[in-house]
């Protein structure tokens, strides 16, 4: 039987029930309002461009084969013919290439980025174009930077005939994991296959690079070394144009011995793009508009392609 203790009993669970709910709602009403405030200080006092760390360019040399395949020489002479531009140049070796470098590239506002680093165009997935990958020197593990595993903008690489497993980065890990974008930043690859496929280059361009240099095969140590010295020469102490220095280049060194294979450059627009000086410092890549013969153009291609 309902009595009115028990009637009671109700009211006052019901109120106490009331009470708290209505506690929930303000404590809930405060916090948002909190966080709204703490997002509101922040773009306000804080960095009006938190992605960009310094906006003065500079030149990187990305060395990610300095403990296997060292070579000072290299890097005294292009170091030599960097410093004609009046840039600081950056010099990264191999304990620093990690996923997390890669992701910061576009932050530092190199015009130009020389990567003497180890690729392959040996990666494919089935349904999707085959792609270019370039190592990193961090260990892999199926724990770290887990959610570019499953979408494959990191897989994992080995040397050949070496045990270590290290993470590389593909070509959807630079169009959706860098952070910021490049400033028609002019890409060097010396690896292997570097254009054995346009999917590497073509990621760089869309965030921002000028132009992508690199090898349509696999390519010696040596033999590449010798190539970005001449390359560098020809774009920096001659002012060549990308098409002349490249074009330049495997005129005086030559394919790959062993495997015939090419210094290229990507996009074909890119062609045109030369470094000018400007009191010592490089303004921009910038694209030279004097008439070429357009047989010479085509024998120029030829060569490099």
């Amino acid at each position: 039987m309902y009595s009115a203790r028990t009637h009671r009993k109700v009211s006052t669970h019901a109120a106490k029930t009331y009470r708290l709910k209505r506690r929930i709602k303000y404590f809930l009403v405060i916090l948002v309002a909190s966080a709204l405030v703490g997002l509101l200080l922040y773009y306000t006092l804080g960095p009006k461009n938190p992605r960009i760390i310094d906006t003065t360019p500079k030149i990187a040399i990305v060395d990610h084969l300095s403990v296997q395949w060292p070579d000072q020489t290299f890097n005294q002479t292009i170091q030599t013919i960097l410093n004609e531009t009046g840039l600081k140049v950056d010099y990264y070796p191999s304990e620093d290439v990690t996923v997390d470098f890669y992701r910061d590239l576009p932050k530092h506002n190199y015009k130009l980025i020389i990567f003497r680093v180890h690729s392959t165009a040996e990666s494919s997935v089935e349904g999707t174009p085959p792609f270019v990958v370039f190592f990193t020197s961090e260990n892999y593990t199926n724990l770290a930077h887990v959610s570019e595993q499953m979408d494959m903008r990191v897989v994992y690489v080995k040397f050949p005939d070496s045990e270590p497993v290290y993470f590389g980065i593909t070509p959807k890990f630079v169009s959706d994991s860098m952070d910021g974008r490049f400033n028609d930043t002019v890409i060097i690859a010396m690896g292997c296959e570097g254009l054995r496929h346009d999917t590497m280059a073509e990621a760089f361009i869309q965030k921002g690079a000028k132009a992508f240099i690199s090898w349509n095969g696999s390519v010696s140590i040596d033999h590449t070394d010798e190539a970005t010295v001449s390359l560098l020469r020809r774009l920096i102490t001659e002012h060549l144009t990308v098409e002349e220095a490249v074009a330049h280049t495997m005129s005086e060194v030559g394919p790959d011995p062993a495997d015939n294979s090419v210094l290229l450059f990507y996009p074909e627009r890119a062609g045109d793009t030369s470094f000018v000086l400007v009191n010592a410092t490089i303004a921009a890549p910038a694209i030279k508009t004097a008439k070429k013969n357009s047989n010479r153009k085509r024998e120029r291609e030829h060569q490099s392609f």
